[in-house]
């Protein structure tokens, strides 16, 4: 891995071509990363990274991010991020500080597609003869765990994380999603995660086992949630939310999932288990005809899939549920494929719960009484507050919402792993929202211009020292200066009068320099603080004081 101090490489660049321009096109960045990544690499909030090209963490190599992190995908050089068999990612965000992946264009010129976005590889079982294959997207990544697969096994964290106009098309029916995983294995932790503006699937699971909770796609162009090759993993509290006017020329759904591309019966087959979406097409009544003609199902299982949805709403899309094939339509006469205490509305063509398998009338199926599942005409009928608000949504069920109650979890498949609920859908009528503060529903205008900024001075110093603040007291901004006499891991964080931790300044290491910091406490209240700095084994505090 390269990693280059793109500040002075950019500056030396532009004074020799002449080109000022630049700066007003894309956001400035303190790090390139290309290459492979075979060692432990930790990636600091106090930068601003961009990925250039394929970058692969290569096993046994930990990439660790730290909460707050903003990273860059380089759209020239179609920059993806690739974890590799056997390596791993910690992205652990919080819910104050995401870690977010997005463009690197300025507000207002982003766009879906502007990189390539993140794939994770792993171990865990697929069902394609060998048990590997390569991922589309023309990375040349191998998935799945061959002839001795492990599903227990575990790429990392994935928690509290943005992914932001991801998703590049290689070749045609060839391209890199907003967030792909490939044979991964249940050891995998994916929660919180939201993919906006993805030029092709939002999620895409090539088989494996991993599970996942709290996943939002927004605004995607292909599908939301994506899943072949003999997924199985358990998915809880899901959301998906369409612009009507974004859709791919193939055909967008909200789940699309398959067996393989031919559908063929190879084992396992994909059977994931879904609880609590909530997923909201393009049509917030069927009235409505002005969306891209390329919307077409909420739900489209095919190609001998038995996905099976349970406590869910689908609602808004031209059609509803397409049990598609003969394989498909005999794993729901066989029990296999489920769909359980679920709300299907909005329901234009026909009735909107169709299959093209004669042996199978899909209406009479999902009506089954003991299966619980309900269906209205109109998407308003389920009570929502604001599902179709897309600058503001809130996919929340009002207190006279038939989504509030008729849930279920005494099904045997809803294992552990889910946590029992009495709604239906992915949000609790009268709890808090899961997406929020950490999930962004306007991306396109967001500043991710860092308010803490680091610059090393030309001077050698003596001995570890941490300056006055300057202005002080301040609004909103000041500097710091502090110096490194030997290469050293070195924290600077600010806490409050309780000593509780407010912000982290600095968690990396330093060589020899004096180095200043220019931070903006615009979040912070009036107050005082103190700041610290830890250096080997010197330790120094200094008070400030923020005046609003």
């Amino acid at each position: 891995m390269k990693i280059i101090n793109h500040f002075v490489y950019i500056t030396f660049t532009l004074l020799i071509l002449g080109i000022t321009e630049i700066f007003a096109q894309l956001a400035p960045v303190d790090s390139i990363i290309e290459g492979n990544i075979n060692s432990n690499t930790f990636l600091s909030k106090n930068k601003r990274y961009l990925l250039r090209g394929f970058v692969n963490v290569n096993p046994p190599a930990t990439l660790t991010i730290q909460a707050g992190t903003v990273i860059y995908g380089e759209k020239s050089s179609k920059g993806t991020l690739i974890i590799n068999r056997g390596a791993k990612i910690i992205a652990e965000g919080t819910p104050n500080e995401p870690i977010v992946f997005t463009s690197q264009e300025l507000p207002g010129n982003r766009g879906p597609g502007d990189w390539g976005g993140i794939i994770i590889a792993g171990n865990a079982t697929i069902n394609v003869p060998g048990g590997t294959a390569t991922i589309e997207g023309g990375t040349g990544t191998i998935y799945g765990g061959g002839a001795n697969p492990n599903d227990n096994d575990n790429s990392g964290i994935l928690r509290y994380v943005r992914i932001e106009f991801p998703g590049i098309a290689y070749l045609p029916d060839n391209e890199i999603n907003g967030l792909t995983l490939g044979g991964v294995g249940r050891g995998t932790t994916i929660e919180y995660v939201q993919v906006s503006y993805s030029g092709d699937d939002s999620f895409e699971y090539f088989g494996g086992t991993v599970n996942g909770k709290y996943l939002i796609s927004f605004k995607g162009v292909d599908d939301d949630f994506d899943m072949d090759f003999g997924f199985r993993g358990n998915l809880q509290f899901g959301l998906g939310i369409r612009d009507p006017n974004i859709a791919d020329i193939s055909g967008s759904n909200g789940f699309e999932t398959d067996n393989d591309g031919t559908g063929t019966y190879n084992t396992p087959r994909t059977l994931p288990i879904i609880s609590n979406f909530t997923i909201i097409g393009p049509m917030p009544d069927t009235s409505f005809t002005a969306y891209n003609p390329n919307f077409k199902r909420g739900a489209h299982i095919r190609r001998s899939a038995q996905t099976s949805i349970y406590n869910s709403i689908v609602i808004g899309f031209p059609v509803g549920l397409l049990l598609d094939g003969s394989g498909v339509g005999n794993s729901a006469l066989g029990d296999t494929l489920q769909i359980r205490n679920s709300i299907w509305a909005g329901l234009r063509t026909g009735n909107g719960i169709i299959t093209n398998f004669s042996q199978l009338n899909a209406l009479q199926w999902y009506d089954t009484p003991v299966y619980g599942n309900r269906r209205y005409v109109q998407p308003s009928e389920v009570g929502l507050i604001a599902p179709f608000n897309l600058t503001n949504p809130n996919p929340v069920p009002n207190s006279g919402s038939p989504a509030a109650t008729g849930a279920s979890f005494s099904n045997p498949r809803l294992g552990s792993f889910f946590i029992p609920t009495t709604y239906v859908g992915a949000f609790d009528p009268s709890g808090s929202r899961w997406d929020l503060p950490w999930a962004n529903y306007d991306p396109q205008n967001t500043n991710y211009i860092l308010s803490v900024r680091e610059n090393q001075l030309s001077e050698i110093p003596t001995e570890f020292t941490l300056s006055q603040n300057y202005p002080n007291p301040f609004n909103p901004e000041t500097k710091i200066v502090y110096s490194v006499t030997k290469p050293t891991r070195v924290k600077l964080y600010i806490t409050n009068i309780l000593g509780q931790v407010v912000e982290e300044l600095v968690n990396d290491y330093k060589s020899t320099g004096i180095y200043e910091i220019s931070y903006n406490a615009e979040r912070l209240n009036t107050g005082f603080y103190v700041y610290t700095l830890e250096a080997g084994n010197t330790k120094i505090s200094k008070k400030m004081t923020l005046l609003k």
